[in-house]
């Protein structure tokens, strides 16, 4: 029962705001020196000299820079204005371009604080000042911002892909209808809302702008991201290049385009890559810190008693997967998305394997569960993301309300993804 005391202290420490990486790494140190002793820990060199060459992990900090460079380059405000313009006459408009936008974003940049942060500056007050209800404003710019977490090239991907020994390519491809399904769902629930109640959601005042004029300035916008997700994506697809290869090349890509909106300059890029190697520290911080623990956890037999449980589940694989399923989805209440891929899910992934689960579904039915962290209160880093750039009329019980609708709707789509992967294209 070491192991499964140490998980429990882990996640204690956790709450009361202990860093992540150290808490991991500390408690990893304490519980094994009482098992074991100093020899457990012999060959953590060798482990961490495994991390550091890892090539698919290479592919985070150049994702990260890529998003970065095109954050930068006022590429969101763009598409914000543009896709505005275009949508505005229609009733939930500039709600459903917020929708679209968030899926560019996501696709092109798959930073979640970046969008969020982007769209709370330049949509909401536009929204607020045309008379859309504030939990609905709030609820849509936060669940749109997450969208980066499912739609590729998304890191929680690239991380479970190498957590669980799963070809990244194949995640990226499985995981493209469940994110269409997704930006549809909260579509389909904005004209909904709009339809039941305009007052929600109103049309823009026609300004009389020339309608062709408008599409031009929007194509302008749209074009160069999508041709960039398009070469990106398309370069692992078809397997021209591996995903670490085709995230070089989104980084360059992401330069271009920099210097095609005139953007570019060296000090931008020096922002860009100090803070791509501030946040791929933090990364690998915690994957060291996760290594020490799971590896504790292992020697400890806490596995072992895991898959022991999990595997005397009734209901046997459908019983695993719900009871892990939600399981994901209250640890997101309160611990991050990177804790839960380097901790649970690699005492998690070899029951399911032994249980004959397809283990690209799997992976994808918990990166659309840790999607939804990001959103559930208390802890949600986008209704925090959000409250920091949101007026001061935008209170805090606004942001929970308006995402309610939203965590519901992914919930659903889950749901359905569980218990119907064939709608998704996947052989289970």
């Amino acid at each position: 029962m070491i192991g499964i005391i140490m998980f429990a202290v882990a996640l204690l420490m956790l709450m009361f705001g202990f860093p992540v990486a150290f808490t991991f790494g500390g408690v990893a140190l304490v519980f094994g020196l009482i098992a074991q002793g100093p020899e457990l820990f012999a060959f953590m060199p060798y482990r961490i000299q495994s991390i550091m060459e890892n090539t698919v992990m290479m592919a985070i900090p150049m994702f990260i820079f890529m998003g970065l460079v095109l954050q930068k380059t006022r590429l969101a405000e763009q598409l914000l204005e543009s896709m505005g313009r275009l949508f505005g006459g229609v009733r939930g408009g500039l709600a459903i371009s917020t929708v679209l936008v968030g899926a560019l974003l996501a696709a092109s940049t798959g930073v979640v604080g970046a969008s969020v942060v982007a769209m709370g500056l330049i949509s909401l007050p536009v929204m607020l000042k045309y008379g859309y209800h504030k939990g609905l404003s709030t609820g849509t710019i936060c669940a749109s911002g997450t969208l980066g977490q499912i739609i590729p090239p998304s890191i929680i991907l690239i991380i479970l892909g190498d957590v669980m020994g799963i070809p990244v390519g194949d995640l990226f491809q499985a995981a493209v209808v469940p994110g269409v399904v997704l930006i549809g769902a909260y579509i389909a629930y904005i004209l909904i809302v709009a339809w039941l109640n305009p007052k929600m959601a109103p049309a823009l005042p026609d300004n009389g702008d020339n309608r062709a004029q408008q599409v031009k300035i929007a194509l302008f916008s749209i074009l160069p991201p999508l041709a960039l997700i398009l070469v990106v994506l398309g370069s692992i697809f078809t397997g021209v290049a591996t995903p670490t290869e085709s995230s070089a090349l989104g980084g360059v890509g992401a330069l271009l385009l920099a210097v095609c909106y005139r953007q570019f300059s060296w000090k931008m890029v020096w922002e860009c890559s100090r803070e791509t190697v501030t946040v791929t520290a933090m990364v690998f911080a915690i994957l060291l810190g996760a290594t020490a623990f799971s590896m504790t956890f292992t020697y400890t037999g806490g596995d072992t008693l895991v898959e022991h449980w999990m595997t005397q589940l009734p209901g046997e694989k459908w019983g695993f997967l719900i009871l892990t399923m939600l399981v994901i989805l209250v640890l997101g209440f309160f611990i991050d998305f990177v804790e839960i891929s380097f901790i649970i899910v690699p005492i998690l992934a070899p029951v399911a394997e032994s249980l004959g689960i397809s283990m690209v579904w799997f992976a994808v039915l918990i990166a659309m569960n840790l999607q939804t962290s990001f959103l559930t209160p208390p802890f949600g880093f986008s209704l925090f993301y959000l409250k920091g750039v949101a007026p001061k009329e935008v209170t805090t019980m606004d942001i929970y309300r308006g995402v309610t609708p939203f965590i519901i709707l992914q919930a659903l789509v889950l749901i359905v993804l569980l218990v119907a992967p064939g709608w998704f294209g996947f052989e289970v």
